[in-house]
């Protein structure tokens, strides 16, 4: 089993840092549930904000496209200012997203609050950079272990509470609101920053360029059933996508202090944990929304919100059973076999539902086996993101990771879209599931064949 690289130094404290610990894991499940308690809800928003399918679906789209360029963001002003205030700060515009949302009337409104509460997804590497600054190196394993598993529960959680609620989103975004608040004051109290900061500068045309060229690619993809693959208008999209790419990574190349290290991406000891968290990304909101959308549609089962919660329900207790035992996994198996095995049990999850989906039995199948692939998978991924990385670098890397799996998650919706106009039907919805069982299994090869490069520990840099 690869070897964590702990801090060189770390603040000592008599007192105990696993409350601190739960309470940044309890904040980050609502992290992740407030963008799956969206999915099931897309038919309902479609009905009762009088917009079509294409339009709803980027009030998710945009809260992980806000997401994954504040998570580097806001991992660097971590650094600079605090960890602990820019995770109050993400938790904070969570909440005020959440009451925006829940009195939207209109597709405009809402899409406002849902971009707000995008900046939460950021707290994921934040809280991984406080777990490393307090916890003792035997512990350090366990905790981020627990930290993600608790991630992958929390999106199991999304699912159930749109359920729950019946469908209406104004009361899933006011519990969304109420629960924020409460791992707010929380964590005010009970989370410190035990790192001084550092001076810095935040590289805002980076991120800017990183918007653009992700809108336009995104928005290529999903008006490319309806506009045309080869009309002017996607094309032209498409050319600006890789144009803005391009600049891009000049400009993070040349920058002093840049957005994302061109060099984290690609060096030998993160690149497998990089490649991985993308594909797994576009894996579990591929399936979860096309789990979600193919059981309410008349070609699936036209089942309610709640049915569909229900459908999900073993998922979000497998991914509660494996988060209890996160430490252990970490323990007893390197991190990149853990990722590997999870993300092909995802993967077959998705291979059930191409082979096998002809009764809810089915969608309960796939649901067990996503729980299990999730649970064991996003406890190893924040670990197998910085073991190889030099300490003053964990903060950095395990924002690109997020950033990435967030970038794979904002693609499955386009992705679905594109699917579904070219192929409408079942016969659309096995497309969908394949896709997301071949992403599966590459994340799985990637996870397994990197982890084995690295069997000895191989530092990333820690300069561009």
């Amino acid at each position: 089993m690869a070897t964590v690289v702990a801090p060189a130094s770390r603040e000592t404290s008599s007192k105990n840092p696993w409350p601190a610990v739960v309470s940044l894991a309890f904040a980050a499940s609502i992290a992740a549930l407030q963008n799956t308690a969206v999915v099931p809800l897309l038919p309902v928003l479609q009905r009762e904000l009088n917009a079509s399918l294409t339009a709803v679906s980027w009030t998710l789209t945009l809260s992980l496209l806000v997401g994954a360029v504040s998570t580097p963001l806001l991992s660097r002003f971590g650094d600079m200012y605090g960890r602990r205030p820019m995770i109050l700060g993400a938790l904070a515009l969570l909440v005020i997203g959440s009451v925006m949302a829940a009195l939207a009337t209109s597709l405009t409104w809402l899409i406002v609050a849902r971009v707000l509460q995008g900046f939460v997804a950021a707290l994921v590497p934040l809280s991984i950079g406080v777990v490393r600054d307090t916890l003792p190196g035997n512990q350090l394993a366990t905790g981020i272990g627990v930290l993600s598993a608790t991630m992958g529960f929390g999106s199991g959680g999304g699912m159930i509470l749109a359920g729950l609620a019946s469908g209406d989103f104004h009361l899933v975004f006011w519990i969304t609101g109420g629960v924020s608040l409460v791992a707010a004051i929380v964590v005010a109290f009970l989370v410190h920053d035990a790192a001084p900061p550092v001076k810095g500068r935040p590289d805002l045309l980076g991120a800017a360029l990183l918007t653009a060229w992700l809108v336009a690619l995104l928005l290529a993809i999903s008006e490319g059933g309806s506009w045309g693959w080869t009309s002017p208008g996607v094309l032209g999209l498409l050319g600006a996508a890789v144009v803005l790419a391009v600049i891009w990574v000049l400009v993070e190349r040349r920058v002093a202090e840049p957005l994302v290290e061109m060099a984290m991406l690609v060096h030998r000891g993160t690149v497998g944990a990089t490649v991985s968290s993308m594909l797994l990304g576009f894996t579990f909101f591929t399936l979860l929304t096309g789990m979600s959308s193919f059981a309410q549609a008349p070609v699936g089962f036209s089942a309610t919100t709640l049915e569909v919660g229900f459908y999900l329900l073993p998922s979000t207790l497998f991914m509660l059973v494996i988060s209890l035992f996160a430490g252990r996994i970490m323990r007893r198996f390197a991190a990149s076999s853990a990722v590997a095995a999870g993300s092909l049990i995802t993967g077959l999850a998705a291979a059930w539902l191409v082979i096998e989906n002809d009764a809810p039995a089915h969608l309960y199948v796939a649901s067990s086996l996503m729980g299990i692939g999730l649970g064991v998978s996003y406890a190893a991924l924040g670990t197998m993101a910085v073991e190889h990385v030099a300490p003053d670098k964990t903060a950095l890397a395990a924002g690109v990771n997020a950033l990435v799996r967030i970038v794979g998650g904002s693609t499955a919706g386009a992705a679905i879209a594109a699917i579904l106009a070219a192929a409408p039907g079942a016969g659309g919805y096995r497309w969908v599931f394949g896709t997301a069982a071949g992403a599966g299994a590459v994340a799985a090869l990637f996870a397994a064949g990197f982890g084995y490069l690295n069997r000895r520990v191989v530092t990333a840099p820690s300069a561009r």
